[in-house]
């Protein structure tokens, strides 16, 4: 499995943006997709995931309420779709996999379980 981030960009606070992950070379139905984000000179960390039915999903506690993650398994895809952006969710978000297999299992925020990343779509919030 591949994967490549794309949509991010320059946003002022308050605003939204919609990441999308596209996904080659297998099938969304044995793996949980996660987002995740770095801000200069701090370490990687989780913000949202989906498990590989697409119908259970977590959220990072500063996120809730203003980050949706879904997906469309046909078109290989998982969104990220971020409202109400504040300065401090500035940083490169990656989509990575947690192969998981064909049973569906309660997805994971453990960035250790993660095996597969993009190589990342730069995300500023700043007026």
């Amino acid at each position: 499995l591949q994967l490549v981030e794309s949509g991010g960009g320059l946003v002022q606070p308050g605003g939204s943006l919609r990441l999308s992950c596209a996904a080659s070379g297998g099938s969304l139905d044995y793996y949980t997709i996660g987002w995740f984000r770095q801000a200069p000179g701090k370490e990687r960390e989780a913000v949202s995931c989906i498990d590989n039915s697409g119908s259970r999903t977590k959220y990072t506690d500063s996120v809730k309420g203003r980050f949706t993650i879904s997906a469309d398994k046909a078109k290989k895809m998982v969104y990220l779709q971020m409202n109400s952006l504040k300065s401090e969710d500035t940083g490169v978000y990656y989509c990575a996999a947690d192969q998981t297999g064909w049973v569906i299992t309660d997805p994971t925020l453990d960035i250790d379980e993660y095996e597969i990343w993009g190589q990342g779509t730069q995300v500023t919030v700043s007026s």
